[in-house]
C-alpha cells in the first residue's frame, strides 16, 4: 500500500492544527514537514518548534525534510522536537554518513534526497544505511509545481538496484499520476494541494491507498 504524506506547505497556516488533524483522520500515514533555510532553496519555512507543536497534535509519524545547506546545525533540535523521519540532501557539503548515523542513533529513520537533476550515483554510497530515498519530482523550494516525469526513470533505477527501503517522491503528485509512480517502485507520496484542496479527503486517501507499489518490499519500522 502506498503511504500518503500530506505536506503542510499546502495547509492553511492560520488553521494548521485543524488541517493536520483532518489529514490524520482521513487516513494519511505521515505528515510531511519541509524545512527550508533560504540558502539551499529560495524559500524559508518551519522550525523545530513547528515540529514540536505538530508532535502534540497528531500520532502519525512526522516526516521532516531538511532542505538546508548545513542541517547539522539544527539536526539535534529537530530530533528532540519529535521528528520520526529526517531526510537530508545528497548535494550538501557535509559529512552525510555521520549525519545519517546521528539520525538513526536518535531512534529516527534516516533519508537522503535528490534534486531532479542529481544523478543516482550521489546516493549509492548511502543506500545500505538509509531507510528512505526521496526523489524530488520538482525543483525544491515552492509548492504547486508540475511533476517532472523524467524523475520516474530515476525512481525505477533506484528500485532496480535492489534497494528495499522506502522510495518517496515530492512535487506535483496528483491522483492521476500517482499510479505511474507506484508502478515504478514508489512507496511514499508527498502530496500537498491535491489533498488539502480536494472535496473529500477520506475518500481520496482511500482510493490512493488502493494503488499498489510495484516491485517494492515492505520494510520494518514506520
Amino acid at each position: 500500500m502506498i503511504k500518503i504524506a500530506p505536506s503542510i506547505l499546502a495547509a492553511d497556516l492560520l488553521n494548521l492544527g485543524r488541517d493536520v488533524l483532518r489529514a490524520e483522520a482521513a487516513g494519511c500515514d505521515w505528515i510531511h514537514v519541509d524545512v527550508m533555510d533560504a540558502h539551499f532553496v529560495p524559500n524559508l519555512a518551519y522550525t523545530p518548534e513547528t515540529v514540536r507543536s505538530l508532535k502534540k497534535a497528531v500520532s502519525v509519524p512526522l516526516d521532516v525534510h531538511l532542505m538546508m545547506d548545513r542541517p547539522e546545525t539544527l539536526l539535534d533540535a529537530f530530533l528532540e522536537a519529535g521528528a520520526d523521519i529526517v531526510t537530508i540532501h545528497a548535494e550538501i557539503d557535509s559529512d552525510i554518513a555521520q549525519l545519517v548515523k546521528r539520525i538513526r542513533g536518535a531512534g529516527a529513520l534516516a533519508g537522503i534526497a535528490l534534486r531532479p537533476g542529481t544523478p543516482l550515483g550521489a546516493v549509492r554510497p548511502y543506500m545500505d544505511s538509509v531507510d528512505l530515498i526521496l526523489a524530488m519530482t520538482v525543483e525544491p523550494g515552492f509548492g504547486g509545481q508540475k511533476l517532472d516525469e523524467r524523475v520516474i526513470a530515476k525512481i525505477r533505477a533506484i528500485r532496480d538496484t535492489g534497494y528495499q527501503g522506502e522510495i518517496e517522491a515530492d512535487g506535483g503528485i496528483r491522483e492521476d499520476n500517482l499510479g505511474m509512480l507506484a508502478e515504478n517502485g514508489l512507496t511514499v507520496a508527498v502530496m500537498g494541494t491535491a489533498l488539502f484542496r480536494c472535496t473529500d479527503m477520506p475518500e481520496t486517501v482511500a482510493r490512493l491507498h488502493r494503488l499498489q507499489a510495484g516491485s517494492s518490499r515492505k520494510r520494518d519500522g514506520v
